[in-house]
């Protein structure tokens, strides 16, 4: 990517958005590190976070800092074993921030559910396996992504190839083989099973929270200083999270598919694409953040004091 006014202004602008993230996502894994060597328990829905946090820090890493250093102009900076290894991890992260919040969606739903609800039967049973289930998905996304070494190669090999397309610092193949085919419907498959249940316990969320407040308005109406209760806040929290991923995977897909059909790069459409692809690990930490007040107290003692 040559080093042009255009790429100059985009990799001013997603600098400062990745210096952000990284900083937010810092805080929330020190916050949990702290944490552990203390001494804390961590909550079931602590395990997920941390996950989810890890997830998101190294997506910054393999994914916006090498573009921006593409946009700034720099040239080589990673050989065919770098670009290998950081498309490796990227879409490693990237499985597994889907399948964390899947699991925190429905974590949540499960939580939220009343006694009588068809949910209410799994609420003891998932807070013993979240551990084991993020281990065993860790294990299962290294596997599943296994082949994507194979289909990356290093800036050095971009002259004399066909099938190529390259991202400004890397390249992979475009194959239209029937194993590279089955490969793919593969990966499509895990990742549309948790679509799919991310979908249905929002959907079950939304419907649980109107549900309540419908309840309960008769009570906001006589006391109207009555705050949101903990469980509501914590489920909007998800939902808000929940909808930024979905925005956030659904571009990264038009992404792919963009880059894979158009002939020439156009940058404003692809760096805005790319802004939306990694806002989620920017915007996420935040998120938590305003909603863990034990976090609040760590780094900034005075307003826990106020």
């Amino acid at each position: 990517m040559k080093m042009t006014p255009a790429n100059l202004a985009m990799g001013i602008f997603l600098f400062p958005q990745i210096t952000v993230g990284m900083l937010g996502n810092s805080s929330i894994l020190f916050y949990y590190v702290v944490l552990i060597f203390t001494g804390k328990h961590l909550m079931p829905k602590d395990l997920i976070l941390e996950h989810l946090t890890f997830a998101n820090s190294l997506s910054l890493i393999t994914k916006g800092i090498p573009q921006t250093m593409a946009h700034f102009g720099f040239k080589d900076f990673l050989d065919d074993i770098g670009c290998k290894l950081i498309m490796y991890i990227y879409r490693v992260m990237r499985g597994m921030s889907l399948y964390v919040m899947c699991l925190l969606s429905s974590f949540q739903v499960i939580t939220i559910s009343p006694n009588n609800s068809r949910w209410h039967k799994f609420k003891h049973r998932i807070t013993k396996h979240i551990g084991p289930s993020c281990s065993l998905s860790w294990l299962l996304h290294l596997l599943l992504n296994i082949l994507t070494p194979a289909r990356v190669l290093g800036p050095i090999y971009k002259k004399n190839m066909t099938n190529l397309v390259s991202n400004g610092y890397c390249s992979w193949f475009v194959s239209g083989n029937v194993a590279v085919a089955l490969y793919m419907f593969l990966l499509c498959f895990s990742d549309g099973l948790c679509l799919g249940l991310m979908a249905c316990s929002s959907v079950s969320m939304v419907s649980l929270l109107y549900r309540h407040k419908r309840q309960v308005k008769h009570i906001h109406s006589a006391h109207h200083f009555l705050k949101v209760s903990p469980e509501d806040r914590a489920t909007q929290t998800v939902l808000i999270l929940v909808c930024t991923f979905l925005i956030s995977y659904s571009v990264s897909s038009i992404r792919l598919v963009f880059r894979t059909s158009s002939n020439g790069p156009m940058l404003w459409v692809e760096s805005v694409f790319l802004y939306l692809e990694i806002c989620f690990p920017i915007v996420c930490p935040f998120v938590l953040i305003s909603n863990i007040k034990s976090i609040s107290s760590l780094f900034l003692p005075c307003c826990s004091k106020r």
